[in-house]
């Protein structure tokens, strides 16, 4: 039984942790009990491993099943910069003894593939990018009937609220007793649906169907662009030092609306007063910048980065005639104020026809796709050794 799944992107690693909890009705051995125990100990009644090691407790799934079996799924992260010492954390504790295999997708999964394979004893599958983040996002989606949600009043401090999205029906959670008194029995995601990557970079996806999608836009204005502009104009030190400037600041300060050139809005083609016409328009001049804030520089940046993104994921849902689009990617991690800004930008952008769909699990999807995969890979090897084949893991790599 596999039991990670594990997503080592450029920052930060993600790991998801499968903990079977029908025992009663399989024959588990007593060593796979015994090395059940070990790692359960250690993972589960730890909320932090070391000083950089946490587990997401509040996004712990339960009833979860995987495999034929029934168990929790656990989401654990940390630093990608602490991979070796967490290789030698698997090796000190015998969790690589669980299995031959472990599945990982993410730059990591090919930079630290030898160092995990000489200490560990084992192969690492890895998985295609893509492929890993949609299989996580369906498997969540499926098993989690909360899992999206969007913003009502995105841009309103005291109105702001998020409202549950049941995917399944394409309706919000307010209808839930409604549909309840009709008896219907919900499941499953509806398809086509459109899924905006936001990391270093973007990218676009359509998704048409099961194992069915294709990258059709994306963008070199992401998470990494916005991050770049922080640290020269702000000197932020860190993505999280960038997001906290960005809530307090201002972008009007910096940013020249339409209302700044027109002394009012162009209602006549759809354009408010508070419209962004020119990002950072307002201090291209000295005079300009001297009263003007990093905290409004880093809201700027920001500002610019949702509404450039927002653009083009609408203008992918047009040409492609789909009407969900959701948001995932570590650029919303710990990212309210972003989501916020791109839900803005979807209701300016739709002239209110469609919602930003967000995801709470994020960041995690990937990992949950490979230990969705890795099931797959598990059983073909069995199904291969059963009939006296035994191959690696790279030869049935597509």
């Amino acid at each position: 039984m596999p039991w990670f799944g594990l997503d080592i992107g450029g920052t930060l690693t993600k790991l998801v942790y499968f903990e079977p909890t029908d025992h009663g009705e399989y024959m588990d051995t007593q060593e796979e009990l015994l090395r059940g125990k070990t790692i359960r100990h250690y993972l589960v009644h730890n909320k932090a491993y070391g000083e950089t090691g946490i587990r997401d407790e509040h996004l712990q799934l339960d009833e979860v099943i995987m495999n034929g079996r029934i168990g929790t799924l656990h989401f654990i992260r940390f630093p990608t910069d602490r991979m070796i010492p967490f290789i030698q954390l698997v090796k000190s504790k015998g969790f690589a003894q669980m299995s031959s295999t472990v599945c990982a997708t993410g730059g990591g999964a090919i930079k630290y593939a030898r160092e995990a394979e000489l200490e560990l004893a084992m192969q690492l599958h890895k998985a295609d990018e893509l492929e890993s983040l949609i299989s996580g996002i369906e498997f969540i989606a499926e098993n989690y009937p909360d899992e999206c949600y969007y913003y009502d009043n995105p841009l309103d401090d005291e109105k702001c609220r998020q409202v549950i999205w049941r995917w399944s029906s394409a309706r919000c959670s307010s209808t839930d007793e409604q549909y309840q008194r009709e008896g219907r029995n919900e499941s499953g995601l509806q398809y086509p649906y459109v899924v905006c990557n936001i990391g270093s970079g973007v990218s676009v996806l359509v998704v048409r169907g099961h194992n069915e999608f294709e990258r059709v836009s994306g963008s070199s204005i992401g998470g990494g662009f916005f991050q770049g502009l922080c640290s020269l104009l702000c000197n932020s030190q860190s993505f999280e030092d960038s997001i906290e400037l960005a809530t307090r600041g201002d972008n009007r300060n910096v940013d020249k609306l339409v209302g700044d050139i027109y002394g009012c809005g162009y209602e006549s083609i759809g354009l408010p007063s508070d419209t962004v016409a020119a990002s950072f328009g307002k201090i291209s001049s000295p005079q300009d910048r001297e009263n003007v804030r990093v905290e409004d520089l880093a809201r700027s940046a920001l500002v610019t980065t949702a509404n450039n993104i927002g653009s083009i994921a609408l203008n992918v849902a047009k040409q492609h005639g789909v009407e969900r689009i959701v948001f995932v990617g570590n650029f919303l991690r710990v990212n309210p104020i972003a989501a916020r800004h791109l839900a803005n930008a979807m209701n300016f952008w739709s002239k209110g026809s469609k919602k930003a769909l967000f995801l709470k699990h994020e960041g995690y999807f990937g990992a949950v796709g490979c230990l969705d995969k890795l099931v797959d890979v598990t059983e073909m090897r069995r199904l291969l050794r059963a009939k006296g084949v035994n191959i690696s893991l790279d030869e049935m790599s597509p």
